[in-house]
């Protein structure tokens, strides 16, 4: 399928979402869920599998779908087509505070491999497929699994990372040591494993875990500094756990409260 060229723009900072324009016949490819909002004469299909395998019959848009749902994502995404006679725009948000990378990959040899949920949306032509990590070590304690995200083509794609995103440029031979939750692409040149902290202390009261991301040159790397698993797993301590809404009562007179010791006083029980 013939790649589209698509112009576009990312604004905003913590929160951000990129307009791609597309010309009269010219179509994008986006995440379920991810659009936020687009022109009049822009018309949505929703496809099994991902735009790229619409051509290969049935068997194709299965095999399609299936990548996608071992991925972990959705298994459709949507084509959105510009039918109109002039440009038009449509509009994809990111899920979570972080940045929007434009990637193309005809400037990156044609693929990129990338964690499960960083794919925002991309120009009609671009493949999603996934990459199976070569080595056990790196599929059993890798964090982000066994499989990653591959994006083939030579269009324009755009990935998603939480926090500020830091992209290094790694020489033939020189090694990065990176927590495995901050990987968030890297090219096919780029060897890829798991390393063993080397010290039960460390790995026990440091906070890291037993293992980091030995990423090894020469590529290209992009890396997160806030994970969403670390977003969602500090968010998830903070909350109530006893389902209570007693937490927005701040300070000692909410705990109070929430404790029951003001509750006869509140209502006017004078035992």
């Amino acid at each position: 399928m013939a790649m589209d060229v698509v112009d576009y723009e990312i604004k905003g900072s913590e929160m951000q979402f990129v307009e791609v324009e597309l010309d009269p016949g010219e179509a994008a490819i986006g995440e379920a869920g991810s659009m936020m909002f687009m022109d009049a004469g822009i018309s949505m299909d929703t496809v099994f599998g991902d735009g790229a395998a619409q051509q290969g019959g049935f068997f194709g848009k299965l095999l399609g779908a299936g990548k996608r749902l071992i991925t972990g994502e959705s298994l459709f995404t949507t084509i959105y087509t510009n039918q109109a006679a002039g440009k038009q725009r449509v509009a994809f948000a990111a899920p979570y505070a972080g940045k929007i990378l434009p990637m193309d990959l005809r400037q990156l040899g044609g693929t990129l491999i990338c964690q499960k949920d960083a794919f925002l949306c991309a120009a009609r032509g671009v493949s999603l497929g996934i990459a199976l990590q070569q080595k056990l070590s790196t599929g059993f304690f890798g964090g982000e699994g066994f499989i990653m995200q591959k994006l083939d083509g030579d269009g324009l794609a755009f990935v998603h990372a939480g926090g500020t995103v830091v992209r290094r440029t790694l020489q033939p031979g020189q090694t990065l040591l990176v927590d495995t939750g901050c990987v968030v692409a890297y090219t096919p040149s780029v060897d890829f494993e798991i390393q063993y902290v080397g010290k039960i202390k460390t790995a026990l009261f440091g906070g890291e875990g037993l293992f980091l991301a030995k990423l090894s040159g020469p590529g290209e790397v992009w890396l997160q500094s806030l994970p969403f698993s670390r977003l969602a797993s500090r968010i998830f301590a903070a909350a109530p756990q006893t389902g209570g809404g007693s937490r927005e009562q701040g300070g000692l007179l909410g705990g109070l409260a929430a404790g029951g010791l003001l509750g006869g006083v509140l209502s006017g029980d004078d035992d």
